[in-house]
């Protein structure tokens, strides 16, 4: 909480409404990491940007899905579009299906950044190769909000394999294909938050019945597969 209050104090300042939304995130105490599973909070989260270069290119909506308790909270989900300075190549355009017109019109980039994080409220986060899903988001807070999530993050790509050590799938589409997951939509944020919030909800089952029985159980072992360089 005293990093986020510091970097309150030494932004530019905002409206006055933000400025007291924000205050007040600054006030939230971490959740517990030892609850749990199904005495916790969750949220899977996906960008879509208009590129993939980390230094350069803009988000330009985020899709985020709550799994609370075990369970998948489909009526508070959590979706928006930000206001574009300007809109996307037509080729990237084609990939993610967010018109010129939708960009330019999308909501103020601050008071979507504000949303998000009020959504979030530091519960761990959750992505399938979360580095890239971080790192956008994260510039997007520094550039805006002269901040950062202060939320631990999750990526079920490094997760996966050690709850599943003899299984050979390297992609998304593979685990969800052996998970028989149904991916409602391609390069959707809400769409890919929705899928891989049912991802967690196997991987929370399947951890479970491996002893890892909470968030901390989780980043411990996900620290771990890093150190040992696995998949």
């Amino acid at each position: 909480m005293g990093y986020f209050a510091e970097l309150l104090r030494t932004r530019p300042a905002l409206p006055p409404g933000l400025e007291a939304r924000l205050q007040r995130l600054s006030e939230l105490a971490p959740p517990p990491t030892r609850n749990r599973h199904r005495a916790s909070r969750y949220v899977t989260v996906d960008v879509e940007t208009t590129g993939l270069d980390l230094k350069r290119d803009r988000v330009l909506s985020i899709g985020a899905v709550a799994v609370e308790r075990g369970a998948i909270a489909l009526g508070r989900c959590f979706e928006v579009v930000l206001r574009q300075p300007e809109s996307s190549s037509r080729d990237n355009i084609l990939v993610h299906r967010i018109g010129g017109q939708r960009q330019l019109a999308g909501v103020d980039p601050a008071e979507a950044l504000v949303s998000f994080l009020e959504y979030v409220g530091h519960a761990p986060l959750v992505a399938y190769r979360a580095d890239f899903d971080r790192t956008m988001i994260d510039r997007a807070l520094k550039e805006t909000l002269n901040t950062r999530t202060q939320s631990a993050w999750i990526d079920l790509a490094k997760l996966l394999p050690a709850l599943y050590p003899s299984n050979e799938c390297r992609t998304m589409d593979d685990w969800l294909a052996f998970m028989g997951v149904r991916m409602i939509a391609r390069h959707d944020a809400l769409a890919d938050a929705l899928a891989t919030a049912q991802m967690l909800q196997v991987c929370l089952y399947r951890a479970d019945t491996l002893d890892m029985t909470c968030p901390a159980h989780l980043l411990e072992m996900q620290k771990a597969q890093h150190w040992l360089g696995k998949r």
